[in-house]
């Protein structure tokens, strides 16, 4: 450069550095006219390490800044390529200078080079970018309102020419004409040259810069993203896994500017991957439907946005065509060809990701799990089959998120999970699957016999022979048949694991313990779809999930313990007798160590128990296992809960008819069971026999009671007792009290409870029943008549039962062993004061209260079964019923001197 030049270009005024630089301009061009080369690369290489690295000479640097720039323009369009890899560096260098005029001149520089140098700049896109990314967070307001002007500027250049411009610089000389030096064309770009922009070299530094928190550069981004997504040849959603990641969490961004425009990022790629997906899905039917000519509309107005290229207008067709085949999307004819057919979208990435943002410890940010949670429920439409390798992982942090405090969130997790509940519900079955599986191995071996029977024509021997004929493309109606691909076969006779059992059980079992209910209410549920799915390959007795829902009985809500009894019965009922063997056993040994769940939930639960499975079934094991325990104080509790239940239960209602005919050996067995059982409480076995209308032996059982302590809890049952015989049930046995003559003893075990009761409501109430009947004939049995006998016409019950297989003696001394077993003696726990008579008051007030809280009012150290600890030897209460009365008199009498 001349002296003149140098010397204006490092003056500290702004107007003399621009009159140097149109001195320079004027110089170059006098150069570029001469062909001189030679001297403009030296000019440039003076500009570049004599001023714009100056890094202590500002002036300087902005007098380098402006010639770079006068320089550019002055070459133009078609010269300026073989300098800026020259011209860019030292630019690009002063975007970081301390000094904010020489950012702000950096930025004007670039500018002017870019808007010479147009598509040659993209070939330093990234490093452009880069600075730009920077300074749209600088804190100088004048520096940042430039990089916004040079920012629309490598857009607008983007826009225009990222998809098809070739560098200069890569063309070949004869190639390079008049008409084709901006613009190449993008077939011959694809396949022979490089494009200067390039995604592959770019999303790294997406991904790097992705994860930035400034607001102000996380708008930047956005709107690259924005505009990279709307240029179609370039398809960046097939890059989208890289960065999904972090543009996620710009939703979290205080500022609002940043979550509109991310969300609409998001909404524009979720809609493209759809429209993607959508035609892909098109091509496949078409295909598979023979047809031959144009592909239907898949998405209307749409479609024609998609299949034009937004520049030319007209149809787009490249190299990326030949590879259709390959793709797995089919041969299609050039004219029908649909940008989007050949694009592959990452689906289990991107899955991949949402699912990481569903977890709060991950991202406490509602409206980040909301978004992941409506792209999740999106796929199910798009790719379904991609979803089922999170099942385990969506269902440990879908579930909770249906307890979630954001009423948005609860809902799109509701969706979700109902989406993904249905897409496995419409699986097949485990023995559909096996059908299935079998039928086509026999349709493939078939179909094989038949082509090896078939005879080989001479041509297609020659082309085996020829070594230089390739192999003959097979013909689908040559070979085997084709099977339609369904979710679950990938293959013929090979089924695929559609759920990877283990770990979503495990994942649905550890939210057992979860603290929302709704939570604990789908895991179950997903429990008891999947076992009707896969019953074998969900539960067995050896695994820890048994003993988890065992457990899950004792939670607080009734309706999680409701779906628990259905998963536990449908378990059962897929399973051997001794699987429910052990789950009936299970389940005694939990309500005897957990005796406040048998208090609260015991009803409950063996009530649900009788709808979901058999009620004899369930009734027989707990009584056979009853039969065993050891255990007598657990044993009457559990009887009396079981009886309380036969009695009342509307679900119980056939067996209740069952018992009442005992003329068939099914209700005969069945009554032994229970009768054997039903020993340990007292006041149970009889309220048993009228219940099968065995009134001579429960008269006889009426008997050994006056060998017991009346108790409170005792006294309690009997005065149920008495309420139930004025209920519906025992309606039966309220008709046969107008027939005394065939029913005597009916009136004995009626008067033997009102002798036991002390005078309360339950004894008004019972006196009051039988004086409303007429009780003649009650003492002395009748002769038999001479007709047989029906279920309600059996005057001797017990003699017509000892011929059959009822053995009632038998059963009457098992009953008194038991009972004489239980009034055996505990050492310390024999108090003096259990002889205490029991007032009627206590009676009264006891009705509608814990028997055993009651029981411990008058003998805090007693047991709470309800029978004296002496032998009958020792002692045996008076059954008089004066002296009963005069006793009771004593004590309401102290009573009333308090």
């Amino acid at each position: 450069m001349d002296v003149s030049i140098q010397r204006a270009l490092t003056d500290k005024l702004y107007d003399k550095r621009k009159q140097g630089a149109l001195d320079l301009e004027r110089l170059i061009r006098d150069c570029l006219a001469a062909q001189d080369y030679e001297r403009i690369g030296k000019i440039v290489h003076q500009l570049c390490h004599d001023f714009a690295y100056a890094v202590h000479q500002p002036h300087a640097r902005n007098g380098g800044l402006i010639g770079l720039a006068a320089a550019s323009i002055a070459l133009g369009t078609e010269d300026v390529a073989r300098y800026l890899k020259d011209i860019v560096p030292p630019v690009l260098a002063c975007f970081t200078d301390q000094d904010a005029r020489v950012r702000y001149y950096a930025c004007e520089s670039m500018y002017n080079i870019a808007k010479v140098a147009k598509g040659e700049i993209l070939v330093f896109f990234n490093d452009v970018f880069d600075a730009l990314c920077k300074l749209a967070a600088d804190s100088e307001l004048s520096v940042k309102n430039g990089a916004e002007l040079l920012d629309r500027l490598i857009k607008d250049i983007v826009s225009e020419s990222a998809a098809t411009y070739v560098s200069l610089l890569v063309i070949p000389p004869e190639s390079k004409r008049k008409e084709d030096v901006a613009v190449v064309d993008s077939a011959e770009a694809s396949l022979d040259l490089s494009t200067a922009f390039s995604l592959e070299r770019f999303i790294p530094l997406l991904q790097e810069r992705i994860y930035v928190l400034n607001p102000f550069t996380r708008t930047f981004l956005v709107s690259w993203v924005t505009l990279l997504d709307s240029i179609p040849d370039l398809e960046l959603v097939v890059y989208l896994p890289a960065f999904l990641g972090g543009l996620f969490k710009f939703l979290s961004d205080p500022n609002r500017d940043v979550y509109v425009a991310t969300q609409g990022a998001l909404d524009r790629f979720l809609n493209e991957i759809k429209k993607i997906a959508k035609i892909k899905k098109g091509i496949a039917e078409s295909r598979r439907g023979g047809k031959e000519g144009k592909i239907k509309d898949l998405n209307g107005s749409d479609l024609d946005t998609l299949a034009t290229d937004p520049i030319s207008g007209s149809h787009e067709s490249g190299s990326e065509h030949g590879d259709l085949e390959e793709q797995g999307v089919g041969a299609v004819s050039e004219d029908e060809w649909i940008p989007g057919q050949d694009v592959n979208v990452d689906h289990p990435r991107i899955l991949g990701i949402l699912v990481n943002f569903l977890d709060p410890a991950s991202s406490s940010e509602e409206e980040i799990r909301l978004t992941a949670l409506r792209w999740l429920l999106s796929f199910f439409d798009i790719s379904p089959e991609d979803i089922l390798p999170f099942v385990p992982q969506l269902l440990s942090q879908v579930l909770p998120a249906m307890a979630s405090e954001e009423e948005k969130v609860r809902a799109a997790a509701n969706r979700v999970n109902n989406a993904l509940m249905e897409y496995i519900a419409s699986f097949p079955d485990e023995s559909d699957q096996k059908e299935t599986t079998e039928g086509t191995q026999s349709r493939s071996l078939t179909r094989e016999m038949e082509i090896r029977s078939r005879p080989v024509s001479a041509a297609k021997v020659r082309l085996a022979n020829s070594p230089e004929q390739e192999p003959e493309t097979k013909h689908p109606a040559e070979n085997e048949l084709p099977v339609p691909v369904s979710p679950v076969m990938s293959e013929p006779g090979k089924p695929v694991t559609d759920v990877d059992y283990d770990s979503a059980i495990a994942t649905l079992t550890l939210h057992f313990l979860n603290e929302h209910e709704a939570t604990r209410i789908a895991a179950l549920a997903w429990l008891i779809m999947l076992h009707r799915k896969a019953p074998k390959k969900v539960l067995a007795t050896n695994e820890g999930t048994f003993p988890a829902l065992l457990k899950t009985l004792s939670d607080p809500s009734d309706l999680v313990i409701m779906r628990d009894l259905q998963l536990l019965s449908q378990i059962s009922r897929n399973s051997d007798d001794s699987y429910f063997t052990s789950f009936m056993g299970s389940l005694l040994q939990l309500f005897c160590t957990d005796r406040d769940l048998l208090e609260k939930r015991g009803n409950l639960i063996i009530r649900q128990l009788c709808i979901n499975l058999s009620p004899e079934r369930i009734y027989r094991i707990l009584a056979e296992n009853l039969e065993k325990d050891e255990d007598i104080e657990f044993a009457s509790i559990m009887v009396q809960n079981l009886n309380n239940n036969l009695i009342t239960a509307p679900e119980l209602l056939d067996l209740r008819k069952r018992l009442r005919n005992l003329d068939l050996k099914d209700g005969q067995s069945f009554f032994v069971t229970l009768f054997r059982t039903w020993c340990h409480n007292a006041v149970a076995a009889f309220s048993l026999c009228l219940l099968a209308q065995a009134y001579e032996q429960a008269y006889n059982l009426l008997q050994v009671f006056a060998d017991l302590e009346m108790t409170v809890n005792m006294l309690i049952q009997i005065d149920k007792l008495v309420q139930l015989l004025e209920s519906p049930v025992f309606t039966y046995l309220r008709m046969q009290l107008l027939e005394p003559d065939k029913y005597p003893y009916l009136y004995k075990c009626l008067y033997g409870v009102l002798m036991l009761l002390p005078q309360s409501s339950a004894f008004a109430a019972l006196k009051n029943r039988l004086n409303s009947v007429s009780a003649i004939g009650y003492l002395q049995p009748p002769p038999l008549p001479p007709t047989p006998a029906t279920s309600f016409d059996r005057p001797n019950r017990l003699k017509s039962r000892d011929e059959g297989s009822i053995k009632w003696s038998e059963l009457f001394e098992r009953f008194k062993s038991i009972q004489d077993k239980a009034r055996k003696p505990k050492g310390s726990r024999f108090q003096e004061n259990e002889r205490t008579p029991i007032p009627a008051e206590v009676l009264e007030t006891s009705r509608s209260k814990n028997p055993a809280d009651a029981a411990k009012v008058l003998r805090p150290q007693s047991a709470d079964l309800g029978v004296s600890r002496l032998p009958a030897s020792t002692h045996k209460p008076k059954s008089s019923l004066s002296q009963f009365s005069s006793r009771l008199t004593r004590s309401v009498g102290q009573k009333g001197k308090k």
